[in-house]
């Protein structure tokens, strides 16, 4: 018996990647890198003493994150991200 946050992370090679890149539909694809994208951007803004300007960029961010899990989800729940997640 193994516990989940115990395995280890092993990376896909390049060639696995593309094969399942394939098979799935473009705009998932995009929907998957903007949701990345829009993750990594809102680690970007942490804290309790944002500017005007840093707070509209969140929230923008948050927009696109939304708009790219609601993509996702409907292709499959599981695919969503969170915000700050490193996926």
């Amino acid at each position: 018996m193994t516990a989940s946050h115990l395995l280890v992370p092993v990376p896909i090679p390049d060639r696995v990647a593309a094969l399942i890149g394939s098979c799935t539909p473009p705009h998932i694809l995009r929907a998957e890198f903007d949701a990345g994208c829009a993750a990594r951007e809102i680690r970007r803004f942490r804290g309790p003493l944002l500017g005007i300007e840093d707070q509209a960029d969140r929230e923008q961010a948050l927009s696109d994150l939304a708009r790219a899990n609601k993509v996702l989800a409907a292709h499959h729940p599981w695919l969503t991200v969170l915000p700050g997640s490193p996926f």
